[in-house]
């Protein structure tokens, strides 16, 4: 999933980050697979809104393989999403967005 990060990421790191999500009540992953392939990566959180004891869901990885892009795969995720913040009891959802390689704002999708 070089497309995560924009270099390649060893099999350790991997193990690391599957085992922070695997032990996190609160963090999931989603992985939409093809023929033994990794096409769409979907991170989602869920967090607390402390102003109004409330919780909203967060997207903070969508990932589209190069290959899978401009086929409404990213749409698909997004929705997803939105579903699974409603079905875990959450009033809205959120992007995260950081920034891509380069230091200059990117889009995922």
């Amino acid at each position: 999933m070089k497309e995560l990060s924009g270099h390649e990421i060893s099999q350790e790191e991997m193990d690391n980050r599957l085992e922070f999500v695997e032990d996190s009540p609160f963090d999931f992953l989603y992985i939409c697979e093809e023929n033994g392939a990794i096409l769409r990566l979907l991170g989602f959180r869920i967090r607390e809104n402390l102003e109004e004891a409330s919780k909203y869901g967060e997207i903070s990885v969508i990932v589209v393989d190069s290959g899978a892009r401009r086929k409404g795969v990213g749409r698909f995720l997004m929705n997803y999403a939105e579903k699974l913040a409603l079905e875990k009891g959450c009033i809205g959802t959120w992007l995260v967005s950081g920034f891509g390689k380069g230091g200059t704002s990117s889009s995922i999708l």
